[in-house]
């Protein structure tokens, strides 16, 4: 990462995380029968730490009944609430439900397919032109804008096989999304199975063992840490993409949990762009909440994927 990126990526936390984290004058009103927190007015984080006497005082004077206390919209209320037109009581349970369902369709169906397409092309595919243009295919999609996906998505799984998916629903999204991840995982799983040293392949074939026998037992455990960490670098990605789930139709607000793969949805990415249009300042603080939550998640995917490469990694 070149200076210009980590000075960005440095000025993008500090905002976002100055937004999730607030001082606040908060009041009490009636919401449903239950008294619940009212706040009328938000100042950052890092404002809070600076001239906290300051806002004190103009709370005092512009907000009597108020009191000025640190307001964290990151809390077990956002994740556990529906999103709602009343800011302290929207939450982030659809999208975040949402998400996981797209993603975990996702993963089960693109890495047996990313690994078995790999195992093909290294083990037993010819290297004829024919695979030199798979190769070269596969290698290119993967850096194809997402919005393409989104198009063939939008063809495929909604209009075309609107009767297998239900239309614009979880499952359409997650076969969208396996479009999308599986030139990475099968790019990520074709590099690993190629680190296995031919010896060990040679080894097992002179014992006596079958190809299959030989990919099946020696191979593919020996590929098997490069391959996870691919698959869930390509989750990573997809976790975080909006474009195409826009595009197949995803909604901007569901305030209920999916009922099933044939359910309609929305994920996070969505659910933050809808609150960053709305013109309410703490909507912006939902949104920037939402930002650090999308965000726990995948630092700890990407952990997970750097904590099995180093653990299972070998040294030929």
């Amino acid at each position: 990462m070149t200076i210009f990126g980590v000075l960005s990526l440095g000025a993008l936390l500090y905002d976002t995380i100055g937004s999730a984290f607030t001082w606040a004058a908060v009041e009490e009103r009636e919401v449903r029968g239950r008294v619940q927190p009212n706040v009328v007015q938000t100042w950052s984080l890092w404002e809070g730490i600076y001239n906290r006497d300051e806002l004190q005082r103009l709370t005092a004077e512009n907000y009597p009944e108020a009191e000025f206390r640190f307001f964290s919209w990151v809390n077990i209320n956002f994740l556990t609430n529906f999103p709602s037109r009343f800011p302290e009581l929207s939450g982030f349970r659809s999208p975040l439900i949402g998400s996981l369902m797209v993603i975990g369709i996702t993963a089960l169906l693109s890495f047996p397919i990313g690994t078995g397409a790999a195992i093909f092309l290294e083990e037993y595919g010819t290297k004829g032109w024919i695979s030199r243009i798979i190769e070269t295919n596969i290698a290119n999609l993967a850096g194809v804008p997402s919005i393409i996906y989104g198009l063939l998505g939008l063809t495929i799984f909604v209009r075309g096989a609107g009767g297998l998916t239900g239309g614009q629903t979880v499952l359409a999204g997650a076969f969208t999304m396996t479009l999308l991840s599986l030139p990475i995982i099968i790019v990520a799983a074709r590099e690993s199975i190629r680190a296995v040293p031919p010896s060990q392949r040679q080894a097992a074939l002179a014992l006596g063992a079958t190809r299959w026998e030989t990919t099946y037992s020696h191979v593919l455990p020996s590929a098997l840490p490069g391959i996870l960490t691919g698959t869930i670098l390509a989750m990573s990605r997809a976790i975080g993409e909006t474009a195409p789930l826009i595009t197949i139709g995803a909604l901007t607000y569901v305030a209920f949990d999916p009922s099933g793969a044939r359910d309609i949805f929305t994920v996070m990415p969505i659910q933050i762009f809808n609150w960053v249009t709305l013109p309410q300042a703490t909507f912006h603080n939902l949104a920037s909440a939402g930002i650090v939550v999308l965000l726990s998640i995948l630092l700890t995917m990407n952990g997970i994927a750097i904590v099995i490469r180093r653990k299972t990694e070998r040294t030929w």
